[in-house]
This record gives structure tokens, sequence and C-alpha cells, in this order.
């Protein structure tokens, strides 16, 4: 399986890239200028990074053309999550409570990418913006924190997930688990 990491300079590109080596997949990080034609991937994972969306999104290249054209699973962690909601209509930007740290995690709907797990959990988080409610009507809420109405959410109709917290450090309890869930979807 080719998971193609998209890098959006965030201080965990690598981090993810690592984390999906490790659980067996060919990952590769390519930079967001590159071409949709270019990536040849049974997953797109749209790193966290520095640009914040309410104004540098377009300091986040292709993003937009690889969510439109992806038909393979594409998971938005941080700065990723907040485009995906963005681009599909939704609102972000600054955090009331910016959250740097643990916090936890309260699932309120499973969805494929929470299947199996608890229904709270420590997650690892490191933002200044975040997806604000209410979110598009074409996305689902997955998960909240008690500082941040959106944690995850999925599409309704297709296999394109957010993450605000950041699966790939540590100190998310889970974090495997979850990754483990988006790529089992890329097998299906």
């Amino acid at each position: 399986m080719k998971v193609i990491v998209i890098d959006n300079g965030g201080q965990w590109t690598h981090r993810e890239w690592r984390v999906l080596k490790y659980l067996g997949t060919e990952a590769k990080i390519v930079p967001n200028t590159t071409p949709f034609e270019q990536l040849d991937a049974d997953a797109l994972v749209l790193s966290g990074g520095a640009p914040r969306v309410g104004t540098e999104a377009t300091k986040l290249g292709n993003t937009a053309d690889y969510i439109d054209r992806a038909d393979v699973p594409v998971l938005g962690i941080c700065v990723g999550c907040q485009f995906i909601a963005l681009h599909f209509g939704g609102t972000a930007g600054p955090a009331e409570v910016p959250e740097f740290g643990k916090t936890e995690l309260n699932v309120e709907t499973e969805g494929a990418l929470f299947k199996g797990l608890p229904k709270k959990f420590v997650v690892w988080e490191s933002h200044n913006d975040e997806v604000k409610m209410p979110i598009p009507d074409v996305l689902r809420l997955l998960a909240w924190s008690d500082s941040c109405a959106v944690q995850a959410f999925e599409h309704r109709k297709r296999p394109v997930f957010g993450v605000q917290f950041h699966p790939e450090v540590e100190h998310t309890e889970h974090g495997y688990d979850v990754f483990k869930n988006f790529l089992a979807l890329c097998r299906q």
C-alpha cells in the first residue's frame, strides 16, 4: 500500500511518515505544490502545518485540488483538517482557547476513524486555529474536546476525514489505531 504525506510545513510531517512506515505502508513525503497527476497513492495524508488557514491558505498549495480529485481516502491533520472544513464551506479561524499539549478527546460518533476505540482518551494538541461550529452538512462530527468543538469529522459520502489533534505523536493514546482504521479503508 502506498500513502503520500502532503507536506504543509508542519513540525510533525516526518513523524506522520515514520508512523505510516512503521505500520507497513510504502510512505512518501511530497511538497504541497506537487501536481495531482504525480500522486500515485492508495491514500493521502494532508499534514499539519505552520500556515494559518484564515490568512495564509494559499501556502497550502494544491491541497484543494487533491481533495477534489482524490478517489482514495484522505486524512487531514491539524491545518489539513481545517483546510478540508473550509473547502467544504465551513469556517476555521483563531481558537478561543488555543490547545498545546494533552487534552481529553470525547468521541461522539465512532465513524471509521474511531472504530473499536474508547469513547474518551488523551490526545496531543498543537494549534492556534480550529474548525468552528456549525460544520457543513456534508461533514459529520466525530469528536470534540472541552476547548475545541470540532476535534474530528468525516465526509458523509467520501472517505475524507479531518482530525485537529496529532495521532502521529506518542503522547496521543490510540493514535496508531486511528491510522490503522484509516489505512483499513484503503483495503476496502
